[in-house]
């Protein structure tokens, strides 16, 4: 009776708790398409309008901080007129700002308000203009505060006479007032009609002062004004006063429909992708397995939740960093539920299995995460653009992963192991049958050693090999036809046509000699024609040349163009962010691990870099910027592979502490330790591999290569991990054997001699 009441009160728990999770995963369910809907998408994802500007002093005068900042206040003033919601405005090194207009359909429109410069003037109440900037000296008004010390602005005036007699004559006017006017236009300004507004973010008059005598001094603008508001008035009339000059270094468009039919693509690629994942982690798993996939589920639902609070702009490269986010967040709870298997193997209860299992993989999970978070701060700080926004979706996923793979998962997996429903159900729990449990108790061995019997450091000289082969037809198609480099990295214009039409290549060749431009590649896919140019294209040839493939052939056009300016500045950014991650990895296993480990981590990684590039050498495979980014995303998923591996090498050296091993009894613990993470490390790229696959045969063609750029990578990545990197190792702690025995005979000598003294007295 009591074994029935307690089978009851199991079946009772288990129930609760899974029609808890069931109504999470339906909460969550609802709640996703409302929050993905309310999520702001970049300009690739619907349309719009791209512009990177090199920012310079009229006047020769050196470009600094306050004078970028009052440019980048002026372009958000000019971004409200346009009505755009959401834009992005980002500062680039010292003198470029990029802004991105999504959903702008004027391109021209925009170009011409964006980079008109900002005119300061001073008028009066009927608009009759009095002065300009030139009274003032650039870029120095400042806040201060009034008599009564409230907030107020001080204008540094240049030219003292000028501004004397002017303010000397309104003080006598009927409305004696000084009118502060931004871009002020002609015909649609005017001080009467925007009396009210004056001063407010949605006007371009700033500031209506009052003139009660003349001034031959610096003057004080004092009104009703809170700190922000004065903060916000410097800044403008800085930019006003700035004779400051925008130059259009790159620029891309992009359609609508392009945008539309991208998110759509990607999407569907993306549900496909992790659907994939949940069957794979269930067929492995099983109810483990099902927990993780819902795990997949809220750590998605959280993704979109923090970049929504924090006001990020989803693109496709933040898409992208997403799914691989996903594969990355999976591999937490692949490392435990391999560590619960390891318990139950070596016939550990279930409670007992999944606690060892969970503290033993927590380590490894904590190291793979922060060299990767070192590699996504590293893009985040150099990169540009596209790459950028995949490190901050890339940083966003890490941070959500610890919390949802390493704490929810194992929250929720503990309230069905407490119920205790599971303890004789270990193959319906995690996939491991009855059979293969020893039984401790009456001194049964363990059976059950996956991949045992494969010597991984003997098969690992074939695989070298191959590596050496592929980087040798990589070097030798490299020297015959180099890289082929993207826009963004030999400078010029990219024209993306989408038709019906049916275009041959000659027509083409023939349009591109009537608009004098001189074709390097024209590429087909489906109905979207590439054209890329060698010329870097003006915003009037732009509006001539899209205008002339609209009309001729019915198309949507995409251009995006690149100076060499921006070229040689991706391309220092591109090297200098691969040698900081480098350097940067080096450092941080050299403390948490040793010296011998880091280096066989950075070959493997140097290894994987150069496979790349080789295959890319070898099918003439277009290098971009995204092309780096998945470069930088390798380099942290391989380093998360290698360090799992090295944290079981370490963990089964610790258990030989106070043993000398010889090179045959180093091999067997390296050995061992790769058979013991080798199906983790299999399953995890398998898991990585699934979505990035779907994005290549059903997302966009936009991130085509970087997406095979990752499936290289993460092949690469998964046996250099494991038969490169620890061979360095190995052949690094091998010549150490020898210094360390003899330094440990040396300790031994001396307790004999102590040892021996000792019995000498006792005797």
């Amino acid at each position: 009776m009591k074994t029935k009441k307690q089978e009851k009160q199991k079946k009772k728990k288990i129930i609760t708790t899974s029609i808890c999770l069931l109504f999470l995963c339906v909460l969550i369910g609802f709640s996703f398409v409302p929050l993905f809907k309310n999520l702001n998408f970049g300009l690739d994802l619907q349309g719009g309008f791209e512009v990177l500007y090199k920012v310079e002093s009229i006047d020769g005068s050196k470009m600094t901080n306050n004078k970028m900042t009052a440019t980048y206040k002026t372009l958000s003033k000019r971004i409200d007129s346009l009505g755009v919601s959401e834009p992005e405005i980002i500062l680039e090194g010292n003198d470029k700002i990029r802004v991105k207009l999504a959903g702008v359909t004027n391109q021209e429109e925009a170009r011409k308000q964006l980079s008109t410069v900002a005119t300061l003037s001073f008028r009066d109440s009927n608009d009759n203009l009095l002065m300009d900037s030139s009274v003032l000296n650039a870029g120095s008004a400042k806040v201060s505060q009034d008599s009564s010390g409230k907030p107020a602005v001080l204008l540094s005036v240049k030219n003292k006479d000028k501004f004397y007699d002017i303010t000397n004559k309104v003080k006598d006017y009927e409305e004696n007032v000084i009118v502060i006017w931004l871009d002020y236009e002609e015909g649609s300004s005017s001080y009467a009609t925007e009396k009210s507004m004056c001063g407010t973010s949605g006007s371009k008059c700033l500031s209506s002062a009052t003139v009660s005598q003349g001034f031959a001094s610096d003057v004080i603008i004092q009104g009703n004004f809170t700190e922000e508001e004065v903060n916000n008035l410097v800044d403008l009339i800085n930019s006003g006063s700035l004779p400051s000059r925008l130059t259009e270094v790159s620029s891309r468009t992009v359609g609508a429909s392009f945008g539309d039919s991208t998110l759509s693509r990607t999407l569907i690629a993306g549900i496909i992708g992790i659907s994939l994942i949940a069957v794979m982690l269930i067929s492995l798993y099983h109810f483990a397995g099902f927990i993780s996939t819902v795990s997949v589920l809220i750590y998605s639902f959280l993704v979109f939740a923090v970049f929504w609070v924090v006001g990020g702009v989803l693109t496709l490269p933040g898409i992208a960093a997403l799914v691989l986010g996903i594969g990355m967040a999976v591999d937490a709870n692949v490392i435990t539920f391999s560590r619960i298997k390891e318990e139950l193997y070596h016939g550990k209860s279930l409670q007992f299995a999944f606690k060892e299992g969970s503290k033993s993989s927590l380590r490894a999970i904590i190291d793979s995460n922060l060299t990767t978070l070192l590699v996504a701060i590293i893009m985040f700080m150099f990169g540009e653009s596209s790459v950028k926004g995949f490190a901050t979706m890339l940083i966003i996923t890490i941070a959500v992963t610890m919390f949802t793979m390493v704490f929810l998962t194992r929250f929720l997996l503990g309230l069905f192991v407490k119920t205790g429903y599971f303890d004789d159900k270990t193959k319906l729990f995690i996939r491991v049958d009855k059979k293969d449990m020893p039984n401790v108790n009456k001194n049964e061995k363990v059976t059950k050693i996956p991949f045992k019997n494969v010597d991984f450091l003997h098969h690992a000289k074939k695989l070298v090999a191959f590596s050496v082969i592929l980087i040798f037809a990589g070097v030798v198609c490299f020297g015959m036809n180099g890289f082929n480099l993207g826009i963004d990295y030999q400078a010029g214009s990219n024209i993306n046509i989408e038709t019906n039409e049916g275009v041959q290549k000659k027509a083409l060749k023939d349009d591109l000699k009537e608009l004098k431009l001189h074709d390097t590649s024209i590429t087909t896919n489906d109905d979207t024609i590439t054209i890329r140019v060698s010329d870097v294209l003006s915003a009037n040839r732009i509006h001539k040349i899209v205008q002339h493939f609209e009309e001729k052939y019915q198309a949507k056009v995409d251009v995006g163009v690149v100076s060499n300016v921006v070229k040689e500045e991706l391309t220092k950014n591109a090297i200098f962010s691969i040698l900081l991650s480098m350097i940067g990895i080096i450092l941080y296993i050299a403390i948490r691990f040793r010296l011998s480990y880091a280096l066989g981590a950075v070959c493997a990684l140097l290894h994987d870099v150069v496979i790349i590039f080789a295959v890319f050498a070898i099918f003439h495979l277009e290098i971009s910027v995204m092309f780096i980014a998945a470069i930088l995303a390798i380099i942290g998923y391989s380093i998360n592979d290698t360090i799992v591996c090295f944290d079981r090498v370490r963990e089964n050296l610790q258990k030989q502490k106070g043993n000398s091993l010889d090179k045959m009894q180093l091999k067997e613990v390296v050995n061992v330790s790769i058979q013991e993470t080798f199906g983790r490390s299999l399953y995890t790229s398998i898991t990585t591999i699934l979505p990035v696959l779907a994005l290549i045969f059903l997302g966009s063609s936009e991130i085509l290569n970087f997406n095979l750029a990752m499936l290289v990578g993460l092949v690469s990545g998964t046996y250099s991990s494991i038969f490169i990197a620890t061979v360095i190792f190995y052949l690094l702690e091998s010549k150490n054997l020898g210094k360390k025995k003899e330094t440990k005979k040396k300790r031994v000598y001396r307790d004999d001699i102590e040892e021996k003294q000792i019995k000498g007295i006792n005797c």
